[in-house]
């Protein structure tokens, strides 16, 4: 059994500009490229019926960046990751506390530390 051959796109819109140029059959482009003449209709279908995409999607501008907003969001990022250091120091050093056996009477400031 033969295995089916995948086309990648700029193939199958090479063969299909051809097949709405008109100037050979779909069974002279079928012998050229060696594909069925129904996969060429298919593809010409698909171009054909893809053309307005194209120009709805080319008519929208990208949205323009505002500078102010790119500085209050890169201020915010920063206020973020000083409150995230912040915090990671303060669990690291909660965490080394709760580690170590207290001493209820020093803790509770009874007995002097010295």
């Amino acid at each position: 059994m033969k295995k089916r051959k995948n086309h990648d796109a700029g193939f199958k819109a090479r063969v299909a500009l051809e097949a709405v140029k008109g100037e050979r059959t779909v069974s002279e482009l079928a012998a050229e490229y060696g594909v069925h003449p129904t996969m060429i209709h298919q593809w010409k279908r698909a171009l054909l019926d893809g053309v307005t995409d194209i120009f709805e999607r080319g008519g929208k501008r990208a949205p323009e960046i505002d500078e102010d907003t790119v500085r209050s969001l890169h201020a915010k990022i920063g206020e973020l990751a000083v409150a995230n250091d912040l915090y990671e120091r303060d669990s690291v050093k909660g965490a080394q506390f709760i580690a170590r056996p207290l001493d209820y009477g020093r803790h509770a400031g009874l007995i002097s530390a010295g």
